[in-house]
């Protein structure tokens, strides 16, 4: 009766008790968020959130090589199977804290011959000095969570690890976003080598203009010179290109997983495609990006690793048991009169530390401050780089317009020159400054193409690439790290 009133009694405090919480509430640190962007025009119209681009948002860009190199990078980027790896040990962190919600069990064994001495205390004499000691048993321990320390743990450790899990989309997305800006620099390279390629054709055809004419007697070895001087500079520039080209083809191999020596991307001068990307509003931002969520979930971790840093100014209470059977080497260990057990509560409460308990208490409290202060910051820079890119995608747009003005009428100038050159009505001075006044314009005017093409892809970036906060793991598996982690997102 007495053990039935015990164990009673026991049952009751842990159910009195079992909603204890010294972890302070939570709230995700507030920050003021605009209604609007400013800076959203003709080429990032706000458009509802579901428009977003989502998944593989490289096929906006029309071009398969692009997408064929995004894909590879998914499977063989060491980077990313790195994050991966990261967001396994974090998943199994979080399966080791849970495992203290349950008790722990382990069997007994034992089977062994022993001596005593002769001298021992309390020794009778018809003790043998050889005896044999069998025991088979098993023991328990199950920590009673009375302040809610295993409870905070388990938060906590599943909260880092849908921080992790945003980690790896923000390193997805990062290296997913650098393949893309090293592509559409190489194609601009090869636009610039093939429009290098017609220029040298064009200086060419000049010089040998103005070869004739000196020879001829028409006009003088200057203005050959400048001919000669104007065809050199222009192939020098070819070579310029070709180097520049061949780091970003470098750094694209080392993307995708693969040597350096061993590929190469054909050059190519397909059109260019700049997509419009619908920006949202700003309050679905904080939803869509994976860096924000991260910081979120390590501010809620470090709130709940508040309530395990309390919880330690109270007593640990235990529930323990042992039993099993013992005999000295006789028949028949499975019988009753060799069994044995104990179970009852255990009570421990450190009385006197040097304040380390609350100083882990104060630094808790601190992290979790530098937690909020982190998400803050994190959330404000996202704001920051979606207004910068709208600001490129846009003014971007307009600067090309003109650009293209421009060339239009640099290439009339240069036409112009040029026959007035024939003519005699003018020296070879005005051809040259034409046309590299011209060759300026048109290189000016395939960067700016291949600066709204990174702006295009910067605030798909930006905008978190499509993703949202409903792509966070559950993290249900989380008591069976063996899963893969690339199951376990696939489930989501």
């Amino acid at each position: 009766m007495r053990t039935a009133e015990l164990l009673l009694v026991t049952a009751a405090c842990v159910a009195a008790l079992a909603g204890c919480e010294l972890a302070p509430g939570y709230r995700p640190p507030t920050i003021t968020v605009p209604a609007n962007y400013k800076e959203v025009g003709p080429w990032t119209e706000a458009q509802p959130g579901d428009a977003l681009p989502r998944g593989a948002w490289w096929t906006a860009f029309q071009d398969p090589v692009l997408g064929d190199l995004e894909r590879q990078v998914e499977t063989s980027n060491p980077t990313l199977a790195a994050c991966l790896a990261a967001y396994d040990e974090a998943r199994a962190f979080a399966a080791e804290a849970a495992s203290a919600q349950a008790p722990t069990i382990t069997a007994l064994d034992s089977n062994t011959y022993n001596r005593q001495s002769d001298n021992r205390p309390l020794r009778s004499r018809n003790q043998p000095d050889f005896y044999w000691t069998n025991t088979f048993g098993a023991q328990t321990d199950y920590e009673l969570d009375f302040w809610g320390r295993v409870r905070d743990l388990v938060r906590a450790g599943r909260a880092k690890a849908q921080a992790t899990a945003a980690d790896l989309e923000t390193a997805r997305l990062g290296l997913q976003v650098e393949l893309a800006n090293d592509y559409v620099n190489l194609r601009g390279l090869d636009a610039q080598a093939r429009l290098l390629e017609t220029t040298v054709a064009a200086y060419q055809r000049a010089y040998d203009l103005t070869w004739t004419r000196h020879g001829g007697g028409v006009s003088s070895g200057l203005d050959e010179d400048r001919a000669q001087g104007q065809l050199s500079s222009a192939k020098a520039q070819v070579s310029e290109i070709a180097a520049r080209r061949a780091l970003y083809e470098h750094a694209i191999a080392s993307l995708v997983g693969k040597p350096a020596p061993s590929f190469a991307i054909a050059p190519a001068t397909t059109p260019t495609v700049i997509p419009v990307v619908p920006a949202g509003v700003p309050s679905t931002l904080i939803e869509r990006r994976p860096d924000i969520a991260a910081a979120e979930r390590r501010a809620y971790a470090a709130n709940r690793e508040i309530g395990v840093a309390r919880a330690a100014l109270f007593p640990t209470i235990s529930l323990g048991g042992e039993g099993g059977f013992q005999n000295t080497g006789g028949q028949g260990l499975l019988i009753a009169p060799n069994s044995f057990w104990t179970l009852g509560p255990q009570v421990a409460l450190t009385l006197f530390d040097g304040g380390l308990r609350r100083a882990r208490l104060a630094a808790s409290r601190a992290a979790f401050d530098v937690a909020g202060a982190g998400y803050r910051a994190t959330v404000l820079t996202a704001f920051q780089q979606v207004e910068d890119q709208l600001a490129l995608a846009n003014h971007l747009a307009q600067e090309a317009r003109d650009e293209a003005d421009t060339v239009r009428a640099d290439q009339a100038t240069t036409r112009l020159s040029l026959v007035r050159y024939r003519e005699g009505a003018t020296n070879y001075l005005d051809v040259v400054t034409a046309q590299t006044t011209e060759l300026q314009a048109e290189q000016t005017a395939l960067a700016l193409e291949t600066r709204r093409q990174q702006a295009s892809i910067n605030l798909v970036e930006a905008l978190g690439g499509g993703w949202t906060r409903a792509d966070l793991p559950t993290l249900a598996v989380a008591a069976h790290p063996d899963i893969p982690a690339a199951r376990a997102l696939s489930s989501r």
